[in-house]
């Protein structure tokens, strides 16, 4: 079970088999479809353009037909293809449609069931998830029929994306525009790439690195970069579970799909888990917590004086020990241990000493497992087990560690 679902973790394969429609309609924001064609097949996804005539207007047909490997599906009763009288069978084929740039012409023919094109025939045919991102000018955006429309099409389960605020293709400045191809890559992975196994479960997870207060200018820190905790929180929402993600410092910024609470010291830190923890199912500490802060942060910047300073540090309240002791029955604690030395014996003890059902253990001495790097060489310890996994993205790292917490504990 653990391999098979490692298989399709690998990042480069994880949409291999799926089938994601794009519907285009006529809008500027057509030509960023283009590069969302060309990000999806580099997931190995396949992938069907249609688009409406206004939209051959904005881009050339041609473009995505040479993305994609696929013919651009405009005309209904195009004789040369297919799927021009069973228009349905591409339907069927359909994991994910995302109508992107969504007009409000086509938002309202898709609200009230008018299907005069290919593109409106074959979304009302698609008995998969339907993803709308509208785009389109401000005050038409928030024109009371469009709004009215895009309810409607909530009610029928279709997902509507907020549209961005920024500069509009006319020069004006408000709502409208589409969100960027990376955002919308989201949404497709988060709802076709993975199994729903972690659906109903609530996942928090801590990441990034606390900062100490010294003076209004210095702090306490150190070297990580909250990209193990982000892919976990990432991860784990893409399988389906209700992610709150507790950050302090990083270098990266957070996944889409969490509720975000930023914390910087360790003690608001403490104070963030120890009020999201008892609903949790899961519970994973990835965040780089000080042990030591200064008795008494200065209120004006600490200037030079003589040839040494001494800062008086008391420690943290320990918030993996505090997790462990008040563990609720069915409740998973997974910890994390950074080594220099004696990995094993000091990880083992970790576990046992804060209740831990998993510590997840890397040694700063080896290559591609340090602080800021993309990769990471893990070794699940469980009372029962040690799993060595060899180096891998941080982003498979997470899912390996997933596995674990949902299949053997």
């Amino acid at each position: 079970m653990l391999y098979c679902r490692h298989q399709y973790a690998k990042e480069n394969y994880m949409l291999k088999g799926k089938t994601a429609v794009l519907a285009v309609s006529g809008s500027i924001a057509a030509y960023k479809i283009a590069n969302l064609a060309r990000m999806l097949k580099k997931l190995e996804c396949n992938v069907q353009v249609l688009m409406t005539e206004n939209a051959t207007r904005f881009i050339n047909p041609i473009t995505f037909e040479s993305l994609t490997g696929n013919k651009c599906l405009i005309d209904t009763f195009d004789r040369n293809f297919q799927y021009s009288v069973e228009h349905v069978a591409l339907a069927k084929q359909a994991d994910v449609v995302l109508a992107a740039p969504a007009s409000a012409n086509v938002i309202g023919k898709m609200a009230n069931g008018i299907a005069d094109d290919m593109l409106t025939t074959t979304i009302l045919a698609c008995p998969c998830r339907k993803i709308i991102a509208p785009a389109m000018n401000h005050h038409m955006y928030h024109n009371p029929i469009v709004q009215d429309n895009l309810q409607k099409l909530r009610h029928f389960g279709y997902e509507i994306l907020e549209p961005d605020r920024g500069m509009l293709a006319n020069g004006d400045v408000g709502d409208g525009r589409m969100p960027e191809e990376e955002v919308l890559l989201e949404y497709i992975i988060r709802e076709i790439a993975f199994d729903k196994d972690f659906r109903g479960k609530r996942v928090l997870v801590t990441a990034g690195a606390t900062r100490e207060s010294l003076d209004p200018v210095r702090f306490i820190t150190n070297h990580s970069s909250g990209k193990m905790g982000f892919a976990l929180a990432r991860a784990a929402a893409l399988r389906g579970a209700e992610v709150t993600l507790i950050a302090a410092h990083t270098d990266v910024k957070p996944p889409l799909f969490a509720k975000v609470l930023p914390v910087v010291s360790a003690e608001d830190m403490f104070l963030a888990v120890s009020r999201e923890a008892f609903g949790a199912d899961y519970i994973i500490k990835a965040a780089a917590v000080a042990d030591y802060t200064p008795v008494a942060a200065a209120e004006e910047k600490i200037k030079k004086s003589g040839d040494s300073l001494r800062i008086e540090l008391k420690r943290t309240r320990d918030i993996l020990k505090y997790l462990g002791e008040r563990k609720r029955k069915g409740q998973i604690l997974c910890g994390f241990a950074m080594e220099t030395e004696q990995l094993l014996e000091n990880s083992r003890k970790k576990l046992r000493e804060k209740n831990c059902d998993l510590i997840c253990a890397n040694s700063l001495k080896e290559a591609g497992a340090g602080f800021g790097t993309d990769t990471n060489r893990i070794t699940l310890i469980t009372k029962e087990k040690e799993t060595s996994l060899e180096l891998m993205s941080k982003e498979e790292a997470a899912h390996r560690i997933l596995d674990t917490l949902r299949y053997e504990l």
